[in-house]
């Protein structure tokens, strides 16, 4: 299943994209797409309902976020042994976690707003995971059933703020705007290998990113076993999995984004996202 939300930005109510393509209005189904109904329970509702019979959202509806009221948003960092390496860091031997604020969360094609005293505007595209039941201290084994899902992520940076300016990274990575999320959340029976999505992304139209997640360091299954160790993870929670090489940091000369810039994005069969940059 791809379930989606659309609507103003705070107003969204929860759809569905039924086998034809076309947006079905959940929301006299469910109040919203959000971890409350993540579970298998309401899930498989859904994917028993005739979904003909649901209301047509209006086009040109704007879409947002594929999943409401997140409670946390951790990322792994340097997750590609080639990104790694155009960072000028060390290959991790163990999965790298920082966090971005829940209110850096944007629809996918919602525009990315410059921060204030940004130089180093830069791009990210990734896997993202959305967490169906609590995991805490579960196997690698288990991981697998405690994943609703998965959506394409966005992992704006400003390279300065998270590198020159001390402490975290999270400095770097939670301006708002700076995590576009969706278009869908696609069910995880809908994805049978997490392990082999193409990723790419583009710039003005121009080739930057173009990886696949067979490449990751550590898996899908190995994250969520691995930070489920050091915190319980909840249904809505998303993580995101690093990015392919080919972030603007790592050209010859650094390229960062600037105002006016159209970003493009995707990972195979999760949907593409599209933000033009503002001042």
């Amino acid at each position: 299943m791809r379930l989606l939300r659309c609507g103003p930005k705070g107003h969204e109510k929860p759809a569905i994209l039924d086998d034809s393509g076309i947006t079905r209005d959940l929301s006299g189904v469910v109040e919203d797409i959000t971890g409350a109904t993540l579970d298998e329970r309401t899930l498989d509702h859904l994917r028993g309902m005739d979904l003909s019979t649901l209301p047509v959202v209006p086009a040109g509806e704007r879409i947002g976020p594929c999943v409401g009221n997140v409670g946390k948003f951790v990322c792994v960092g340097l997750n590609y042994s080639d990104h790694a390496r155009e960072s000028g860091l060390p290959i991790p031997t163990e999965p790298v976690l920082f966090t971005k604020a829940t209110s850096s969360i944007s629809g996918p094609n919602d525009p990315i707003q410059t921060p204030r005293g940004s130089t180093k505007l830069d791009w990210e595209a990734e896997l993202g995971i959305v967490i169906g039941t609590e995991a805490k201290y579960i196997s690698e084994k288990n991981a697998i059933a405690h994943v609703a899902g998965y959506c394409v992520v966005h992992d704006v940076s400003e390279r300065a703020f998270q590198t020159e300016r001390q402490g975290q990274w999270v400095k770097g990575k939670s301006c708002d705007t700076f995590g576009p999320v969706g278009p869908w959340l696609v069910t995880r029976d809908d994805v049978p290998d997490p392990q082999a999505l193409g990723i790419w992304l583009n710039v003005n139209g121009n080739s930057r990113q173009k990886g696949s997640t067979s490449t990751m360091i550590f898996s899908v299954t190995f994250i969520v076993s691995y930070i489920s160790q050091f915190m319980s993870l909840q249904p809505g929670d998303i993580i995101s999995t690093g990015t392919p090489p080919g972030v603007g940091m790592g050209m010859k000369p650094p390229t960062y984004l600037k105002a006016d810039d159209v970003v493009t994005l995707g990972v195979d069969g999760l949907g593409e996202q599209r933000q033009t940059v503002l001042a």
